[in-house]
């Protein structure tokens, strides 16, 4: 059994996908808290990163965007790409199944190629648009892409994000942000091992379990263990997470380049700790998180929504102040501008907890998403542009420049 420290490049279904590619829309009826400083905006409303010249500088730019069906419409890709036609910026769709070189030129390529990357492993064809895609930004190193390839892969495996996670607290010790004990299960043979490491690296029951694969409809499939008799319910290869009563309030941050916005979503009750004979409660998170939308709940998740406690006082919203230092943190560590994260308050001591961090969510609840997301794709142009031209030889700067360079900057 692995408990954080060991690599997991070389084995499980990330094995060799890691090797390979290392050579939101709008919704009125949820607000959004922003949490930084915004931007000044032009004469027409725009909100730029880069003040006067902006529309100069973007005036016949294009813009390419490789999503899948679901998640172009969750971000309203038809109404964005009126939004920036406003602006002199053409939003071109790419078919990956076509030749990427006949659609471009791109200034920008913008991208969740999170079902290719995981079919990738078991799949030819996927294999093949994957390498496709990762040939035309290769050769040409003047297209930005956000986010870098091998920065969003990592994310998809919750044993690599959960390292990332569980190393915040030595780096953000002054904000007092933590996130929860946990344990990497590979097998069933790691079974045997878990209530010793429990004891040892001070994982307490209740038990959260959520899939490796932080992709998909099955990574929203979870279950709470709330006895080491009911271990035999999980199903490696998974994680196990210390649960932490939390108020029943979930705070997702939205991070869109040097801005992160903050909406508040409904989550799981407080249960007491330590083991008890409770039975093994499976659940959907998108159910919990977003209750409103869906039709027909299932009894676990109204069960989970009901808080145990109806006297349980208010927690505090999150401090400002460490939700921009976490994000400036993870924007440095992962690479990326275009991420989310999940975070709550321990309600014993109100420390800022991380509990997930996402690929390129749907930005729900966030408001000016479209500007936001427009200034992301003005920033790192004006500072490819500052920089001056760059070596056509240096295959690796199309991954580089819409991530890193683009994370150095804090809110």
């Amino acid at each position: 059994m692995t408990l954080e420290e060991p690599s997991c490049r070389d084995e499980g279904i990330f094995k060799g996908l890691l090797k390979d590619i290392s050579g939101g829309g709008l919704n009125g009826e949820e607000l959004g808290i922003v949490v930084d400083v915004p931007h000044p905006a032009c004469v027409c409303g725009h909100l730029s990163t880069s003040g006067p010249r902006a529309h100069s500088l973007m005036s016949g730019r294009r813009v390419g965007f490789c999503l899948s069906d679901k998640k172009r419409k969750r971000i309203n890709l038809d109404a964005f790409a009126e939004f920036c036609a406003g602006h002199g910026v053409e939003v071109v769709e790419v078919d990956l199944t076509q030749p990427m070189e006949p659609q471009g030129p791109f200034d920008v390529i913008v991208h969740k190629l999170s079902d290719v990357i995981v079919e990738a492993e078991h799949d030819s064809q996927s294999q093949q648009l994957l390498a496709n895609f990762q040939s035309y930004v290769s050769s040409h190193p003047g297209t930005v892409l956000l986010d870098p390839l091998p920065a969003m892969t990592q994310l998809l495996d919750r044993f690599a994000s959960y390292r990332i996670m569980s190393q915040l607290h030595h780096s953000l010790q002054d904000w007092c942000i933590s996130s929860p004990p946990y344990l990497e299960i590979h097998s069933a043979s790691d079974l045997s091992s878990i209530q010793q490491a429990e004891m040892t690296h001070g994982l307490s029951f209740p038990l959260i379990c959520k899939t490796r694969v932080a992709h998909g409809s099955l990574s929203h499939e979870m279950s709470l263990i709330f006895s080491a008799g009911s271990l035999a319910d999980i199903r490696p290869p998974c994680v196990l997470q210390s649960f932490v009563n939390h108020g029943a309030v979930l705070h997702k941050v939205f991070v869109v380049g040097d801005r992160h916005y903050c909406v508040e979503r409904p989550s799981l009750k407080n249960f007491p700790s330590g083991p008890c004979d409770r039975k093994t409660i499976f659940f959907n998170s998108h159910q919990v998180s977003k209750p409103e939308s869906s039709s027909a709940l299932t009894a676990a998740a109204l069960f989970l929504l009901s808080k145990l406690d109806e006297q349980m006082p208010c927690l505090p919203p999150p401090s400002s102040e460490a939700l921009a230092a976490l994000v400036r943190e993870l924007r440095v560590q992962l690479g990326m501008a275009l991420f989310g994260v999940d975070v709550i308050l321990n309600i014993h001591n109100n420390t800022l907890t991380v509990i997930d961090i996402n690929i390129f969510p749907g930005y729900e609840g966030v408001p000016q998403f479209f500007s936001s997301l427009l200034s992301l794709i003005e920033s790192v142009l004006d500072k490819q542009t500052s920089a001056g031209p760059r070596a056509s030889g240096s295959p690796q700067s199309p991954q580089t420049t819409g991530g890193p360079s683009a994370a150095a900057s804090g809110p």
